[in-house]
């Protein structure tokens, strides 16, 4: 998704480098048909939440890319990636609505968190999934972060 993404960017004026790209992608996905999700019918119903942001990560306009996903028993039911529309501090600066917005979730996420309905976990870099929306890897590590989201041959 991330590699979608950031070729999506240059649709409007692409370069060689970005058609390029394009095949890659297309030529591992015509070799990964069979790659499905996972949902067995016995499991846990616990809801786990994995957020991830790369301020100002992108190297030619300096935006943010935020990354999220959602589990629901161990298993992966909804995503999000998303550029972000303007650089983290102007957008600090100029949109104080937004700004008000992320303290009023911050604060209900903690309330939720004092009254035990939610449970917060720093999640070690290795356990990380929603890098998977917002940076590149290299084969082994994205095979890794694939396998972890439950996704599987069928073949």
């Amino acid at each position: 998704m991330f590699a979608v993404c950031l070729c999506a960017r240059f649709q409007a004026a692409p370069k060689v480098s970005h058609l390029q790209a394009v095949k890659r992608i297309l030529r591992y996905l015509k070799g990964a048909p069979k790659l499905g999700l996972w949902y067995p019918k016995n499991g846990n119903v616990n809801l786990y939440a994995y957020t991830d942001s790369d301020y100002g990560g992108c190297n030619l306009d300096k935006k943010s890319t935020s990354g999220c996903c959602q589990f629901l028993g161990g298993r992966l039911i909804s995503w999000q990636c998303k550029k972000q529309t303007c650089v983290f501090l102007q957008q600090l600066k100029q949109n104080t609505l937004q700004l008000q917005a992320a303290v009023h979730r911050y604060h209900f996420i903690r309330d939720q968190a004092e009254k035990k309905r939610i449970v917060l976990s720093k999640v070690h870099t290795n356990e990380q999934y929603a890098d998977l929306f917002t940076k590149p890897f290299d084969e082994a590590r994205f095979r890794y972060l694939v396998e972890s989201i439950g996704m599987m041959n069928f073949e």
